[in-house]
C-alpha cells in the first residue's frame, strides 16, 4: 500500500511488527439436514471482519481455494457438487495482484447426499481451505467432518491451535530433536518485541500533515490574520476574545470530523475499504486526482455554490454566542474548499484503504487540528502576526507544488487497475518514466525554468525554493536506476512489482541455504552457528516485500549469508510428502501429507503462530535466541533483531 504524504517525506515507510500468536478468522459449522434418504450437508463459515475466505474457484498463481474432500463413504452416494449460496465477491487484490472471488461475513456450501441405508452409513471429509486479510495470509488449513455410525459432526475450530501432541504417533515427528515447543520461552521474551505501530497513527499524522499544507494555500493562509483580528476587536476583554477564537478552532474541527464520521456512517468501513481496491473506483480516483491536479495548475478552481458560504454568512451574523462562531468556522469551511478539497479527498481515499471504522474521522481530525491551531495560537499571541508572510505569488507556487504531487499519487491508482486488468500499459518502468519527468519538471518548475499562466514573474529564486528543488530533481535522478531493475526500496509501495518490468539486471537477493528444517538444525550444528527460520509461503507478498526491501540491504545481507544458517520453509508448499505423517492436535489425529503442511504444523506446534513471514533465531537444539520478528520493513530495525540474536548465541 501506498499512503498520501508518503510523496512529500520519502524514505518514511510505515511498518508494523507484533509478536504473532494463533489466528483463527474462520471458524466452521458442519450440519446435515433434510428429510426422508436425500439430504444437504451444510457447510456453514463464520468469517471474522477484515478476512476473507476465497472462492472455490481461484486462478492459478492467487491463493488457496476452498475445497471440499470426502475420504470415506459406505451406503452413501454424493448427488452433484458442492455449490455455494451466493456468488463469491469479485475484485482486484493488491494482495496477489489478481482478481480475485472471496467471501466475507459468513457463506454455506451445500452438498446434496443421498443415504442408502440411514440405519448403517458413514461419511467422512475435511475442508481445506485458506483465510487472507488485506495484510498477509494464512497458511493452508483443514477442517474435519464426519457422519453417521453414531458420530456427530466435528464443529470445533480449525486445527490451528497450539495444543498437547501425542509423541507417540506413527511417525514420532514431534519427539525429534528441535521440534519440542518453545511457546512459553517466546512470551518470556514478549517484553523484547518490536512494539505495533497503529495505523490510525498513520492516518491521523497523515492528516495533520495535510492540514499544514492547506494552511499554505492562497484559499486559507489570508483568513488567518482576518479572523483572528476580528475575534481581538469584537470584544473589549481580550481574554473572552482569545477564548472565542479557541471555541472558532474547535468548531473547525468539530465540522472536518463530523464530516469523516458520516461517510463512514454513509458507506461503512467494508465498503470504504472495498472501494479503496476496486479497480473500477481506482480508476475514477485516477481520474479525480487528475482533476484536483489540473485545478491546482490553475486550469479553473473547484469551489462550491457561493450562495452556500453566502447563507452561512448572514446565519453567522444573525445568530450569537457558540451558534455564531460555528456558522463562522462553516464559511471558512466552504470557502477554502477549492484549495482543502482535492487534499481532504486524497486524504479520505488513503485512509479507506486502511479500513477500520475510525480511519476517516482520525484522518479528518488531523487535518482539522493541523488546521485550526493558527487560529488559536495567533488569537493568544497576536504579536506573532506580525512576523506571518505576506499573501503573494508563493501561496500560487504551493498550489503547484501539491499539483505535481497530485499528478504523481494519481498513476498509483491506474496502476492497481492496471494489473488488475492486466492492460500492462503502465508496468514498472513506464510508471517509473511517468515519475522520473513528473518530479523532473517540477524541479525546474522550482528553479523558475517552467511558467504557468497565472504565475508571478521570478526575478531570483529564493533559497527555499532551491533547496526544494535540490530535493525533486534529485529525487528523481534517483528513479533513474530503476528503468534497469534496481529496488528504490523508497518508493516500493508506489511502483508496480517488480516482475512487471520487462529489463531487469538486478542480481542481489539472498537465498536460503535450506528449505528443510532437519538438515538446517544438522548443518548449523556441524557450522556452530545459529538458525534464522523464514515462514514463508508462495503466496506471501509481505514475504517478498521483506526480501526485497530488507534482505538486499548490503549489512543484512552479509549477516545472513555469513553469520546464520538462514532456512526457508513455505508453509503452503504443495508437494506431497513421501510418506504421510500422522499427528495428534487438538485431540484428533491429523494426518500431513504435503511439505507445506508439515512446515505450516511445525510454525503452529513449536513457536505458537501461524501468519508469515514469520522470523524466528534458534540455536541448533531449536531453543529461541530472541524474540520473534513479523512484517516489518525497517532495515535498522531487523538488523537489531539479527544482532540480539547473534549476541544471545555467543554468550
Amino acid at each position: 500500500m501506498k499512503k498520501f504524504l508518503g510523496l512529500l517525506i520519502v524514505g518514511m515507510l510505515f511498518c508494523m511488527s507484533s509478536y504473532s500468536q494463533i489466528i483463527e478468522p474462520v471458524k466452521w459449522k458442519v450440519s446435515m439436514q433434510g428429510e426422508g434418504n436425500e439430504k444437504e450437508i451444510v457447510f456453514h463459515a463464520y468469517i471474522e471482519d477484515g478476512w476473507h475466505l476465497y472462492a472455490t474457484d481461484i486462478p492459478s498463481g492467487g491463493p488457496i481455494p476452498t475445497s471440499f474432500s470426502f475420504d470415506e463413504i459406505s451406503n452413501v452416494s454424493l448427488k452433484g457438487n458442492v455449490t455455494p449460496s451466493k456468488h463469491p465477491h469479485e475484485e482486484y487484490s493488491a494482495l496477489f495482484d489478481m482478481k480475485l472471488g472471496w467471501y466475507n461475513s459468513t457463506i454455506d456450501f451445500k452438498q446434496t447426499i443421498f443415504i442408502e441405508n440411514p440405519d448403517s452409513f458413514k461419511i467422512t471429509g475435511y475442508i481445506t481451505y485458506q483465510a487472507c486479510n488485506d495484510v498477509t495470509c494464512l497458511p493452508p488449513t483443514k477442517h474435519e467432518f464426519s457422519f453417521g455410525e453414531s458420530k456427530t459432526p466435528t464443529t470445533t475450530a480449525p486445527v490451528m491451535t497450539p495444543v498437547n501432541l501425542n509423541t507417540n504417533s506413527s511417525s514420532n515427528l514431534t519427539s525429534q530433536k528441535g521440534w519440542q515447543p518453545v511457546v512459553e520461552e517466546l512470551r518470556a521474551m514478549s517484553t523484547e518485541k518490536l512494539l505495533q505501530e497503529s495505523s490510525l497513527w498513520f492516518i491521523f499524522i497523515s492528516g495533520f500533515i495535510g492540514g499544514l499544507l492547506a494552511l499554505l494555500t492562497p484559499c486559507v493562509w489570508p483568513m488567518i490574520p482576518l479572523t483572528v483580528s476580528f475575534f481581538l476587536k469584537k470584544q473589549q476583554s481580550r481574554h473572552k476574545a482569545i477564548g472565542e477564537a479557541i471555541l472558532y478552532g474547535l468548531s473547525i474541527i468539530i465540522i472536518y470530523v463530523g464530516l469523516g464520521l458520516l461517510i463512514t456512517l454513509l458507506f461503512g468501513a467494508s465498503a470504504l475499504n472495498d472501494l479503496a481496491t476496486n479497480a473500477l473506483f481506482n480508476i475514477l480516483f485516477f481520474a479525480l486526482l487528475v482533476l484536483f491536479a489540473v485545478s491546482f495548475f490553475g486550469a479553473f478552481d473547484i469551489t462550491l455554490p457561493a450562495s452556500w458560504s453566502n447563507k452561512l454568512d448572514r446565519k453567522a451574523d444573525t445568530a450569537t454566542g457558540i451558534i455564531a462562531i460555528f456558522f463562522m468556522a462553516f464559511t471558512l469551511v466552504l470557502v477554502s474548499f477549492s484549495c482543502t478539497g482535492p487534499i481532504i479527498g486524497t486524504l479520505l481515499v488513503e485512509a479507506a484503504s486502511w479500513g477500520g471504522t475510525l480511519a476517516p474521522a482520525v484522518g479528518m481530525g488531523g487535518f482539522a487540528i493541523a488546521l485550526a491551531i493558527p487560529f488559536a495560537l495567533f488569537a493568544m499571541f497576536p504579536s506573532l502576526m506580525k512576523q506571518l508572510p505576506k499573501s503573494g505569488g508563493w501561496l500560487n507556487t504551493v498550489k503547484v507544488i501539491l499539483g505535481f504531487l497530485e499528478l504523481a499519487l494519481s498513476l498509483k491508482f491506474l496502476s492497481v487497475a492496471d494489473l488488475a486488468y492486466g492492460w500492462h500499459i503502465l508496468d514498472r518502468e513506464t510508471f517509473l518514466v511517468f515519475w522520473i519527468v513528473i518530479f523532473a519538471l517540477l524541479g525546474f518548475y522550482l528553479l523558475g525554468k517552467l511558467n504557468f499562466s497565472h504565475d508571478s514573474p521570478i526575478k531570483h529564486v529564493s533559497v527555499p525554493r532551491l533547496f526544494l528543488a535540490i530535493i525533486s530533481l534529485s529525487f528523481s535522478l534517483y528513479m533513474i536506476p530503476g528503468l534497469w531493475g534496481a529496488p528504490l526500496k523508497a518508493i516500493s509501495a508506489f511502483a508496480p512489482p517488480l516482475y512487471t518490468q520487462d529489463f531487469n539486471l538486478y542480481n542481489k537477493e539472498v537465498h536460503a541455504a535450506f528449505n528443510d528444517y532437519n538438515e538446517g538444525l544438522a548443518y548449523a550444528r556441524q557450522e556452530k552457528k545459529p538458525i534464522l527460520i523464514d515462514f514463508s509461503g508462495y503466496g506471501c507478498v509481505n514475504c517478498r516485500k521483506m526480501e526485497a526491501s530488507v534482505w538486499t540491504d548490503p549489512v543484512v545481507k552479509q549477516i545472513l549469508e555469513n553469520k546464520y544458517v538462514l532456512i526457508t520453509l513455505m508453509v503452503d508448499d504443495k508437494e506431497k510428502l513421501k510418506k504421510p505423517i500422522t499427528v495428534t492436535e487438538n485431540g484428533k489425529s491429523v494426518k500431513l501429507t504435503t511439505v507445506g503442511e508439515k512446515w505450516s504444523f511445525l510454525q503452529r506446534h513449536k513457536f505458537g503462530a501461524n501468519a508469515q513471514p514469520y522470523y524466528v533465531i534458534i540455536n541448533s537444539d531449536g531453543e529461541p535466541l530472541a524474540a520473534p520478528y513479523g512484517y516489518n520493513e525497517s532495515v535498522p530495525k531487523f538488523i537489531d533483531f539479527l544482532q540480539k540474536g547473534l549476541k544471545a548465541f555467543n554468550k
